[in-house]
C-alpha cells in the first residue's frame, strides 16, 4: 500500500483575486495505487471539477466576511511519510476503555486496534472498503452535493484522497464503547486529507471520536471530510476534537443524513488552527428524525473560525437543534452563517438555532447570520445570535471569595462552554471531553 511521497507542483495564478492556488498534482504513476480502478476514474473527474471551479470571491454569499487571503494554498506540499510512527502511536492516547482505535499519520494508517468491536462491525481504511464493499462504499461516500461554499475544496479532497476511516455498524448492533480515530499531520507546509465515513444500519448505535492533531508547531493544510449516515432508529454520537497547530489552515466539511426516528448528535471542538472553515449540512430525511449540532470554539490571537450550517427538514415531525458557543479573545474572529429550511412536506417541524458569542476583547470580532426558510405549515422554528461580555456580577462574586481575576474569568468561560457539553447524553463522554476542554482552555482574558 505504497504511495508516492512526491508529486509535480503546478502553480496557477488567479490575477482577478490575487490568490495563488496549489493544485497538488498527480501522484507518481510508477507506484501502484491501493484504490480500485473505478475510484481512480472518479478521482480524475473530481480533479477536472476542481480545476473548472473558480476560487471564492468577495461577493460570494457563502464566503461573506471570510478572509480570502487564507485560501492561498501556494506553499503547501503533499505530506511525506512520518519520521517516527512509534512516537505518534504512543501519543495517540485518548479515552480509556475503547471499542477500537485507528491511527493515521500523513494519510497513512499506522496503527489499528479492533479487539473490542462486536461481530459484523467493519472498521477499515477507506481504500480497503472501496475494494471489498464497493456497493456500500459507493452509496454513501461523498454522495450529496456540497452546498455551503466549499465545493471546489471538496473536489480537491476527493481527487487527492489517499486514505481514511470506514465504519459500518450493521442493523441492530450496539457498540457500547467509543471508537477513536486519530489523524496526525507532520511536516512544514504538509497537506493531509482526513476522511471518516460512518454508516449505521437500522437500530444500530455507536460513538465515534475523530482526533485531529499536529505533531509539531508547523504550518500545514488539512482538507477533512466526514460523511455520517444513520438508518431508521439508529443512534450516533460523533465528536470532532481539533487540535491543529496554531499555524494550520483547515477545512472540516460534514454531511449528515438522518432517517426515520434516528438521532444524530455531532459536536465539534476547535482548539487550534490559524484559519478554520467548518461546514455542516444536516439532512433530516425521515419522520421523527433528530439532529443535534454542537460546537465549542475558544478563539485567541488572530485566529479565524468560519462556520456555515444547513438544517434541512424533508419529513414531518423531525427536530434539529443547533447550539454554537464562541469565546473570543485578542483580535480573533468568528463567522457563523446558518440556515434552517423546512421543505413543503415537513409539517410539525421543530427547529432551533442558537449562537452565543462571549467577547473577551474589544479587538475581537463576531459575525453571526442565522436564517429561516419555511415552506410548510404548523412548524416551530427559532433562531438567534447573541454577543456579550463577561458578567461583572459573577466576576465580583468570585473575586470577593479570593479567586484571582484571571482565574475567575477562566472559570466563567469554562462554564460557558460547559453548557454545550451538557447537551450530550453520555456522562462518561461529557467528563472525558470536559477534561480535554480544561487542558486546552488557555485563552488570554
Amino acid at each position: 500500500m505504497t504511495l508516492s511521497a512526491t508529486s509535480e507542483i503546478r502553480v496557477r495564478e488567479l490575477p482577478a483575486q490575487g490568490i495563488t492556488v496549489l493544485p497538488l498534482d498527480s501522484l507518481d504513476e510508477s507506484h501502484s495505487s491501493p484504490w480500485p480502478e473505478w475510484f481512480r476514474h472518479d478521482q480524475q473527474k473530481a480533479w477536472d471539477l476542481y480545476e473548472s471551479l473558480p476560487m471564492p470571491k468577495r461577493n460570494d454569499e457563502p464566503w461573506r466576511f471570510a478572509n480570502l487571503k487564507a485560501l492561498d494554498l501556494s506553499e503547501f506540499q503533499p505530506a511525506k511519510p512520518v519520521e517516527d510512527k512509534a512516537v505518534l502511536i504512543a501519543r495517540s492516547s485518548g479515552l480509556a476503555d475503547l471499542a477500537a482505535k485507528l491511527v493515521f499519520a500523513n494519510d497513512a494508517l499506522i496503527h489499528r486496534e479492533v479487539a473490542g468491536l462486536p461481530a459484523g462491525v467493519l472498521l477499515l481504511p477507506l481504500e480497503q472498503a472501496a475494494t471489498e464493499h464497493e456497493e456500500l462504499f459507493r452509496k454513501h461516500f461523498m454522495s450529496t452535493e456540497v452546498r455551503l461554499g466549499s465545493k471546489k475544496f471538496a473536489a480537491l479532497h476527493r481527487a487527492r484522497l489517499r486514505s481514511g476511516a470506514f465504519v459500518h455498524v450493521p442493523k441492530g448492533v450496539v457498540i457500547e464503547r467509543p471508537i477513536e480515530i486519530w489523524h496526525w499531520v507532520e511536516g512544514e507546509n504538509a497537506t493531509i486529507l482526513p476522511h471518516t465515513l460512518i454508516v449505521l444500519g437500522e437500530g444500530a448505535s455507536a460513538t465515534v471520536i475523530d482526533r485531529f492533531v499536529s505533531s509539531r508547531d508547523e504550518r500545514s493544510l488539512a482538507l477533512a471530510v466526514n460523511d455520517l449516515t444513520l438508518g431508521q432508529g439508529a443512534l450516533l454520537s460523533y465528536i470532532g476534537v481539533q487540535e491543529w497547530s496554531d499555524k494550520a489552515t483547515a477545512f472540516h466539511l460534514n454531511t449528515t443524513e438522518v432517517e426515520r426516528d434516528a438521532i444524530s448528535t455531532a459536536l465539534q471542538m476547535n482548539f487550534g488552527g490559524s484559519y478554520i472553515r467548518g461546514e455542516s449540512d444536516s439532512h433530516l430525511l425521515g419522520e421523527g428524525s433528530r439532529s443535534v449540532m454542537l460546537s465549542i470554539n475558544p478563539a485567541s490571537g488572530s485566529r479565524e473560525i468560519d462556520q456555515r450550517t444547513f438544517q434541512d427538514h424533508f419529513s414531518p415531525r423531525a427536530t434539529s437543534d443547533l447550539l454554537y458557543h464562541n469565546a473570543l479573545a485578542d483580535s480573533s474572529k468568528t463567522i457563523f452563517a446558518g440556515l434552517i429550511k423546512v421543505e413543503e412536506a415537513a409539517h410539525e417541524t421543530d427547529a432551533y438555532q442558537k449562537v452565543r458569542n462571549l467577547m473577551l476583547s474589544d479587538e475581537a470580532e463576531a459575525n453571526s447570520m442565522p436564517g429561516l426558510e419555511i415552506l410548510a405549515d404548523n412548524v416551530r422554528c427559532t433562531h438567534g445570535a447573541t454577543s456579550g461580555e463577561l458578567n461583572e456580577d459573577e466576576l465580583f462574586y468570585m473575586m470577593a471569595r479570593g479567586i484571582a481575576p484571571k482565574q475567575a474569568a477562566q472559570l466563567i468561560v469554562r462554564g460557558f462552554f460547559g453548557t454545550v457539553l451538557e447537551r450530550l447524553d453520555n456522562d462518561f463522554l461529557k467528563e472525558r471531553l470536559g477534561e480535554i476542554l480544561d487542558r486546552k482552555l488557555n485563552l488570554t482574558v
